[in-house]
């Protein structure tokens, strides 16, 4: 049986590969599914085809076979587990016609900042240049419309079932919140949930957009799954705290995601300091170094460290996200250069 050490030794090698066309190594992905000891003293590599075009099987296979035997000197053998459609896709999922790009926002519990991270990656990408809309699916707990100081406007209807996406700051906006009365409660199961984030998926006219950011709800339940039944996801970032019960949520949605074929772009580590107005201290309030020690186990990066601040808590309250409302602001630049490495993290 191959040793702790040289399955780690062999996944460290693999997770140096990309998937073609992706920045996101085939490790990440979930497309390496097990490393086993083989008899002749090599090593049996259980991967999942995530594509029916062999020529890209092959050129993973043979980017697998140089790092291993050239640079490891292993031979590697595989097993192949056979499905029928692409990289973060299942039967029945579709590219977007209007999002050239879809990407989630996801965390293992609630209480991290997920929605925040989520409203001013948003306008982050949009202060790049990108066309961007904010899809909000936590149907529980919608908090677009606060965030975005969105008080009475409803979307207007498109024809048919059809309805267009309330704008503000460039960014186009849809949730359930513009449905319903901010006191209004959401008792709906699992059921009903589903049909909402489809009807947002397919019937809204959201027009040409760079990206799509999807707000998801915590956890790992219906939501997630009706996402990730429908469309192709390009990549998902999953936002934590530092503190290991955060983190510990964090890494089963991670897992989730790989099981159902959705490439993880990394961790956000939000509230990762509180610097002391008065005297400048740092003050570890939730811990330290959670997200990186959970992007290290997980094998995905580790895309920015948010700091606590009043003022991203003061713009979201106020209707207007921290990254538009103060730009030169130091957690606005954490947020820019998040999007950054988002958009340099989607496939070519």
């Amino acid at each position: 049986m191959a040793t702790e050490a040289s399955t780690d030794r062999v996944i460290a090698a693999l997770s140096r590969i990309n998937y073609p066309g992706y920045q996101t190594d085939i490790v990440s992905l979930g497309i390496v599914e097990q490393v086993a000891a083989a008899d002749n003293g090599g090593v049996v590599l259980t991967l999942r085809q995530a594509t029916a075009h062999e020529e890209v099987m092959r050129q993973i296979a043979g980017e697998i076979h140089r790092v291993l035997t050239h640079d490891l000197g292993i031979k590697a053998e595989f097993r192949v587990h056979q499905i029928a459609a692409e990289l973060g896709a299942a039967t029945g999922r579709v590219r977007m016609a209007d999002a050239a790009h879809i990407v989630a926002v996801a965390s293992g519990k609630g209480g991290v900042g997920k929605s925040t991270v989520a409203a001013n990656l948003a306008v982050a990408l949009n202060r790049l240049g990108y066309k961007v809309g904010l899809l909000d699916a936590d149907i529980y707990g919608p908090s677009v419309p606060m965030m975005f100081g969105i008080d009475n406007e409803r979307p207007q209807g498109a024809g048919g079932q059809s309805f267009y996406p309330i704008e503000k700051y460039g960014i186009k906006l849809i949730s359930i919140g513009f449905f319903v009365t901010d006191k209004t409660p959401i008792i709906w199961r699992g059921p009903m949930v589903m049909g909402a984030v489809r009807q947002f998926i397919n019937d809204t006219v959201w027009g040409v957009l760079d990206f799509l950011v999807v707000d998801l709800p915590p956890g790992t339940g219906d939501a997630q799954l009706t996402l990730a039944q429908l469309v192709s996801i390009d990549g998902v970032v999953i936002v934590t705290t530092p503190q290991e019960v955060a983190t510990a949520d964090a890494q089963r949605a991670v897992r989730m995601f790989r099981q159902v074929h959705c490439p993880i772009l990394g961790i956000v580590e939000n509230m990762s300091v509180f610097i002391c107005p008065d005297c400048g201290e740092p003050d570890e309030i939730f811990g330290s170094g959670g997200g990186l020690r959970m992007a290290k186990a997980e094998r995905v990066p580790l895309l920015a460290e948010i700091p606590i601040f009043p003022e991203v808590r003061e713009a979201s309250d106020a209707g207007k996200p921290l990254t538009l409302a103060h730009p030169e602001h130091p957690a606005s630049a954490a947020f820019v250069e998040l999007a950054r490495r988002v958009a340099a993290g989607m496939p070519n």
